[in-house]
């Protein structure tokens, strides 16, 4: 069955960050994420979750300098010293928190750069970070992003994505598929994710509605044939991945207003899927 998780940089806006482990796992929530939790000491982060019960799932590698526009190094020319130190402190990270997966982001393909190029330094880097990963047993994510969201990004689609990932040939890298940015960029999410979920080659969903990105029963996307694909796909392949919940509540940074907002988990549930508790990571 669906295993979802908070993504924690979206939900529970109203409280501070170690707090909003709590909210999660008051709500019923197995497991978490987050984008760059590198603020906070790794001990308190993991700490935290492993007294709720709760498995971190994901978190981002550092992005550069993201208050100065920049959405990733692993793509940027010039930059490849840098790209390793986020990459090496993204792995430090996840394995302190025991995170099994890093979202690492492409980079922004500016005006004037040559994609070619752009791609074949994203293939070379995400070969290298993918040899370091695989020494403490993490997976990394690339995903595609919708150019609404963040103009300039270089992966948008996920043929590109999947492409990426057979020419590295890493078996620890796979494809992040957020159905916000799929079902924006190409439209038919369920479509799309009934045919790259069982190559293989998907780690880790998240889910929005479209267009505004609230929760996901709000807008285009047909979010209960999308987790009722996901489940039977995943019960025919043995996938045991994890969908997160990466959304900007309706109601805002209001108290409890991302718990007011979960009507549409009560309501899958209901419909007779539940989400599941797991042991969190040693």
């Amino acid at each position: 069955m669906p295993r979802f998780a908070a993504n924690l940089s979206f939900l529970y806006q109203e409280l501070p960050f170690l707090d909003r482990f709590d909210a999660a796992a008051r709500d019923g929530f197995a497991g978490v994420e987050c984008l760059f939790p590198y603020d906070v000491p790794a001990t308190e982060v993991r700490a935290r979750a492993t007294a709720l019960g709760l498995s971190i799932v994901l978190i981002n590698a550092p992005p550069g300098d993201w208050a100065a526009g920049e959405r990733g190094l692993a793509s940027v020319e010039g930059r490849d010293g840098d790209f390793r130190e986020s990459i090496e402190r993204a792995l430090a990270y996840a394995s302190a928190v025991a995170s099994p997966r890093v979202h690492v982001l492409a980079g922004l393909l500016e005006a004037g750069d040559e994609r070619d190029a752009a791609i074949a330094r994203y293939e070379e880097r995400l070969r290298w970070a993918a040899s370091q990963a695989a020494r403490s047993g993490i997976d990394l994510m690339i995903e595609p992003i919708n150019p609404h969201d963040m103009p300039g990004y270089l992966l948008q689609r996920q043929d590109e994505a999947h492409a990426i990932v057979e020419r590295v040939g890493a078996p620890n890298l796979k494809v992040q598929m957020d159905l916000y940015h799929c079902e924006r960029v190409e439209g038919d999410a369920v479509a799309q994710l009934r045919r790259w979920l069982p190559t293989g080659r998907v780690g880790h969903f998240q889910i929005a509605g479209v267009p505004d990105r609230h929760e996901p029963d709000e807008g285009a996307l047909d979010w209960r044939g999308a987790l009722a694909a996901i489940d039977a796909i995943a019960a025919a392949t043995g996938w045991e991945g994890w969908i997160g919940c990466e959304y900007w509540p309706r109601h805002g940074a209001v108290p409890g207003g991302t718990s007011a907002g979960l009507v549409w988990m009560t309501a899958f549930a209901a419909s007779g899927q539940a989400m599941t508790r797991v042991s969190p990571a040693p």
